[in-house]
């Protein structure tokens, strides 16, 4: 009766749900506005980038790059956003690794959208931008970054 009892609450431990990163990254922040920007900018991430590069932002291997930790990422929010808009075609370089799987335009997000999703990706993960606004947005896709 023991060892049975046992082995069911072993199952019952290892069949639990995980607490995710995600989860535990977005309890993290204390900012009213940013998280509320960030709860939506979660699901769209998820609906719209999660599929190739993982909704855990560590990307597919050597096809699709990581933002998770990504110096490429990190580095510009300009670019980033107007690769949201715009895609990129052509080598990129994360991280030391060579990335060369164009990325697809997604034309159809909003400003707002593209700032929820923004908002979310710079509050995770390490990184603190605060709020980056629909206004910032449009300001970033009026102009081609130079870094692109």
């Amino acid at each position: 009766m023991k060892k049975t009892l046992f082995v069911l609450f072993a199952l019952s431990c290892a069949c639990a749900p995980k607490s995710t990163n995600e989860e535990n990254e977005l309890a993290k922040i204390s900012d009213p506005e940013v998280m509320q920007y960030a709860v939506i900018g979660k699901t769209l991430y998820e609906s719209y980038c999660g599929n190739c590069h993982q909704n855990d932002g560590r990307g597919l291997g050597k096809l699709i790059p990581p933002l998770r930790e990504a110096d490429y990422f990190k580095k510009s929010i300009h670019r980033s956003v107007w690769i949201m808009r715009h895609g990129q075609k052509g080598e990129i370089i994360v991280n030391g690794q060579i990335y060369d799987q164009p990325m697809p335009a997604n034309t159809s997000l909003k400003p707002l959208e593209l700032a929820q999703i923004t908002t979310y990706l710079y509050n995770i993960w390490g990184m603190n931008e605060g709020v980056i606004t629909s206004s910032e947005i449009e300001k970033y896709l009026r102009e081609k970054p130079e870094n692109y």
